[in-house]
């Protein structure tokens, strides 16, 4: 009985292992401090594919929600609804949407993920696109791949981790991170 302690812990750790969604860093990489990018303004936010930068701040997916809720609400205003849809495929998602279209998601305290459906002066990507952006421009990225099966309109994948829409030929929406779409 006591030979069967090894085997059981490295099958624990190898299950845990095989959890690993890929899409957070590792416990390591959040430890170290991850600056904003440098041309962030206190009144900006920037969207990556790995979780947003609030002024000087930059927050992982896997970030406190009530971190990125006060550092959001410093660079461009409080909410302007929050709450939590209980009826989503990963689970109860909460939610908070800010001025400029910016909806952020949070599961169990954590962020996970983002979707910006508004122009805005003060809300950007890291690679620069912006709500309204010609679809001729966005099909010219590197990445680009139309989801021709979605049941949700006209959606894109640009690489694996950022998503979005096109209405009457410019972008309606991005996303990152988890959603909560009903296909």
């Amino acid at each position: 009985m006591i030979a069967l302690r090894p085997v059981v812990l490295t099958l624990a750790f190898l299950a845990l292992a095989a959890c690993d969604s890929g899409t957070v860093p590792s416990p390591a990489e959040q430890s170290e401090p991850r600056a904003a990018a440098p041309s962030v303004a206190a009144n900006e936010v920037v969207l990556r594919a790995d979780g947003l930068d609030a002024g000087a701040e930059a927050f992982y997916f896997a970030a406190g929600q009530s971190e990125v809720e006060a550092a959001l609400s410093r660079a461009i205003g409080k909410p302007d609804d929050s709450g939590e849809n209980a009826e989503c495929g990963s689970g109860p998602l909460g939610f908070a949407s800010f001025p400029g279209g910016l909806t952020v998601h949070f599961q169990e305290g954590s962020l996970v993920g983002w979707n910006w459906r508004e122009p805005s002066d003060s809300i950007r990507t890291a690679g620069g696109l912006a709500i309204g952006a010609e679809r001729t421009a966005i099909e010219a990225l590197d990445g680009y791949t139309p989801i021709s099966d979605s049941t949700l309109g006209e959606e894109f994948a640009l690489g694996d981790r950022l998503g979005g829409f096109f209405e009457e030929s410019r972008l309606s929406m991005l996303y990152a991170g988890t959603q909560c779409f009903f296909r």
